[in-house]
């Protein structure tokens, strides 16, 4: 009986299509909600680290001190939260699927501005610029 069984997926197999993408030979088809990868805007990070506090499998690492933002890719599981929560918006996901990674460790990491200091010093003088009203 499982002869007969086999045989009839041979025979479907060698007269029809195949079932599964041939994706080296053609290219994925990317759509607008296609997750490929996390990137950064490291001018508009402010390190608040509410990134950091939501990835589930603690990808990302943010040091304010020395002002980098850091992701290790092989841990990273492209679940969107880390973009959602940013106050700023310097995080994106790319529709672009990102080049295999052949070690462990393979990790980016970006030098960010970090939060904008007021000057106190600079304020008042601003304001002694303008002229007076009489």
């Amino acid at each position: 009986m499982t002869f007969f069984q086999m045989t009839k997926t041979v025979l479907k197999s060698l007269f029809t299509r195949p079932a599964t993408l041939m994706y080296p030979a053609k290219p994925a088809n990317i759509t607008p909600i296609t997750r490929g990868h996390v990137s950064i805007n490291p001018e508009g990070c402010i390190t608040c680290r509410s990134c950091q506090r939501k990835c589930p499998t603690q990808a990302i690492c943010v040091e304010v001190k020395e002002k980098t933002w850091e992701i290790d890719n092989m841990r990273c599981v492209v679940c969107s939260v880390c973009v959602d929560v940013c106050p700023t918006k310097c995080l994106t996901m790319e529709t672009q699927y990102r080049k295999v990674l052949t070690a462990r460790g393979a990790k980016d990491k970006f030098p960010v501005a970090g939060p904008k200091k007021r000057d106190p010093v600079a304020a008042p003088a601003a304001d002694a610029a303008k002229p007076a009203k009489e």
